[in-house]
């Protein structure tokens, strides 16, 4: 067991170097862990840089040990030193069993986002784990919550080409659509539709940069449909009065789809799906699939 004088007292536990149960709790080492725990060992005891062995735990995916320490009564929701929970750590490892022992002992889903650091939806669509943003999102996790270095987490997953983190985040829904068209007289009837079917996830901006310019940067035209086919503005411009189609190469696919979009009106099938979509907003999924029309039409508003 640890000796009292290694540490001292702090804000959440007792400050140290790096314990035996930190490495225990990154290691897996389950019996080792309860072994310290039962000995008397501190499972809240936060080394130099605010690290706990909970978010060590987390970080390398090591459920059991999460569980042990939740079990003896560590602090769910402790900060690091650069602001991250546990389950921020547990989502950038893309261990769905932490991220769901988390929760299930009363993890926040929207820890309050300081200036270093993301959200635990943030941290799974930077890594790509879909299964933590469906949980997550499941959960009530802010799909608009923002973050000063990234903007939103669907601006996240573009830039890191997280397509099937982006498929999860649109189909959860959004707000209803801007009205910006109203304020506006002078834009062609075309991009007008555009803007009065915008939903306020797919096109929110960072430095006026929406997912879509992300995508069309990435050369990515699988994620340049998927993001139009939910709403995505083409018009949209950035800091550099930039449209998306700008930021793309000539003749490639991305380049031919948003121009064929931007030449092209929707169509009528095309602008109800937005319409329904819209209306309503985040529960979307769930009235949809109780409808009593067709499969074949419940699907395509699913966008499956």
């Amino acid at each position: 067991m640890e000796s009292s004088h290694s540490y001292y007292f702090g804000d959440i536990g007792c400050w140290a170097e790096r314990t035996e149960v930190h490495k225990a709790a990154s290691l897996g080492q389950t019996s080792h862990l309860q072994h310290l725990i039962q000995g008397g060992a501190s499972v809240n005891v936060v080394a130099v840089d605010s690290i706990t062995p909970l978010h060590e735990a987390c970080l390398q995916g090591q459920a059991q040990c999460v569980r042990l320490l939740l079990d003896a009564g560590a602090q769910v929701d402790a900060r690091n030193v650069d602001g991250s929970t546990p389950l921020c750590d547990a989502c950038s490892s893309g261990s769905l069993e932490c991220v769901k022992l988390l929760l299930e002992h009363g993890a926040k889903a929207n820890p309050a986002l300081t200036s270093r650091t993301a959200s635990p939806l943030h941290e799974a669509c930077m890594g790509g784990n879909s299964d933590c943003v469906r949980l997550l999102i499941t959960m009530g996790a802010c799909l608009e919550a923002y973050d000063l270095y990234y903007g939103t987490p669907l601006h996240v997953a573009c830039v890191n080409e997280r397509t099937d983190c982006v498929k999860v985040l649109l189909n959860a829904g959004g707000r209803e659509a801007l009205l910006l068209a109203n304020q506006r007289c002078d834009i062609p009837n075309q991009e007008r539709i555009w803007i009065l079917l915008l939903s306020a996830k797919v096109n929110a901006a960072r430095l006026h940069e929406t997912p879509l310019h992300h995508a069309a940067k990435a050369m990515r035209h699988d994620m340049v449909e998927l993001l139009v086919e939910f709403g995505a503005n083409i018009y949209a411009r950035d800091q550099h009065n930039r449209k998306p189609v700008d930021y793309t190469t000539p003749g490639s696919l991305s380049a031919t789809c948003l121009e064929f979009y931007e030449t092209t009106p929707m169509s009528l099938q095309q602008l109800s799906r937005l319409a329904v979509r819209r209306t309503l907003g985040t529960t979307a999924l769930k009235v949809i699939a109780q409808l009593d029309v067709p499969k074949l039409i419940i699907g395509y508003l699913c966008y499956q």
